[in-house]
């Protein structure tokens, strides 16, 4: 029997049209009030909003699946997704979008512990693997599809809303017929805060934590970053589809590596690498290798510490668990841009690329350690 049994391509290909449109709004929401000449700070805390809302989706997510479901959650995650990309066109001012990305922010919270907790409850220990790749591909892939859009098409706001609204409604289509894990609601409730506890899991709860630093500064930051170099709306989205492309580049090999040598190896190459290619990105003469290498280390992280961290509990607790390492993840997500967009305001760009490699060696060293020796995780302090 087939992994990618009809439910699971059915919500993988919805994915891929969220996806899209994530990308492109990820991109061009700090352009959008870069042009409107609101100062960096400002703009670094918007960004800040929506990992918040992915942050409070994500404590929300096991309630909303447990009561409805997980076809019901998904539907009403997209069409609040869609009706909050549509606010943004009302005006173009800091409160404002503050709410309409916090609320965004939510909407796609809830779409992936969905999708990310269905996958796994439809997989087994030995295909798991394959159903994540699978899926990280896909996020990944519709992200530089989203990014390579951004050099063919009309880049203002009142442009670009309506078929992006209008691709998150068309990723309803695909389950209104397939329903995915009907045992979803059968399941008994598993409490997040114990997840984030596990002693066994805390270098995959850390992992998700570092990666939510480095892919919300990259996501949200990165844009700024190479308009303030002077370049156009779509060479800004060529270098960001670099940047992802590497991640899917990397990963698939980096994920049979962790399966043949150990994830604890792997998670060391990776973060070393995510250093090199942070400290590289200093000189811009070698932007084009640094950021390949930056992309295909930091982007395939989550993946990596994910499994790690989802090996260790039952069916049951999959969907707890995965509220757990997606809420470490939002938190890292969280602070890394409202952190770093205040340093860059105070000092300069490149202060981006310092912060990213300084994070990175922290986690280093947690690694660097004897698995016997961790503290409790980051998450639970």
């Amino acid at each position: 029997m087939s992994v990618y049994s009809r439910p699971v391509v059915m919500l993988l290909t919805g994915l891929l049209s969220l996806t899209i449109s994530i990308a492109v709004l990820n991109t061009l929401v700090p352009l959008w009030l870069s042009h409107e000449a609101l100062p960096t700070w400002q703009i670094g805390l918007v960004g800040s909003s929506y990992f918040t809302g992915n942050l409070v989706g994500t404590l929300l997510a096991g309630a909303l699946i447990k009561r409805v479901g997980f076809n019901r959650s998904y539907h009403y995650a997209c069409i609040l997704f869609a009706a909050t990309t549509l606010g943004l066109g009302l005006s173009v001012g800091f409160d404002t979008w503050l709410v309409f990305r916090f609320a965004a922010g939510v909407a796609c919270a809830l779409i992936w512990v969905v999708v990310e907790s269905a996958l796994m409850r439809s997989g087994t220990v030995h295909t798991r693997g394959q159903l994540l790749a699978a899926y990280m591909m896909i996020y990944y892939m519709g992200t530089v599809i989203g990014q390579l859009l951004l050099s063919g098409v009309p880049t203002a706001l009142l442009s670009v809303l309506p078929w992006a609204a209008t691709l998150m409604i068309a990723a309803v289509l695909p389950l209104l017929f397939n329903r995915i894990d009907a045992q979803g609601t059968e399941a008994p409730r598993i409490a997040v805060w114990p997840m984030l506890r596990r002693r066994n899991a805390r270098l995959g709860i850390n992992g998700c934590i570092i990666s939510g630093v480095v892919l919300g500064s990259l996501y949200g930051l990165l844009p700024l970053y190479l308009s303030h170099l002077g370049l156009s709306d779509g060479k800004v989205g060529y270098w960001m589809a670099l940047l992802v492309s590497a991640g899917i580049i990397g990963q698939w090999p980096i994920g049979r590596l962790a399966d043949r040598y150990g994830r604890l190896m792997v998670l060391r190459v990776q973060i070393f690498m995510v250093i090199v290619g942070s400290l590289s990105m200093l000189s811009h003469a070698a932007m084009a290798p640094a950021l390949f290498v930056l992309g295909c280390s930091g982007f395939t992280l989550y993946p990596v510490a994910m499994s790690w961290a989802c090996e260790k509990v039952s069916a049951d607790e999959l969907v707890a668990m995965n509220q757990a390492l997606l809420l470490s993840y939002t938190v890292g997500s969280l602070l890394g841009p409202s952190m770093t967009a205040m340093l860059m305001e105070r000092y300069s760009d490149p202060v981006l690329f310092v912060m990213i490699a300084a994070v990175a060696v922290v986690y280093l060293a947690m690694l660097l350690r004897k698995p016997d020796h961790h503290q409790t995780p980051v998450a639970t302090a």
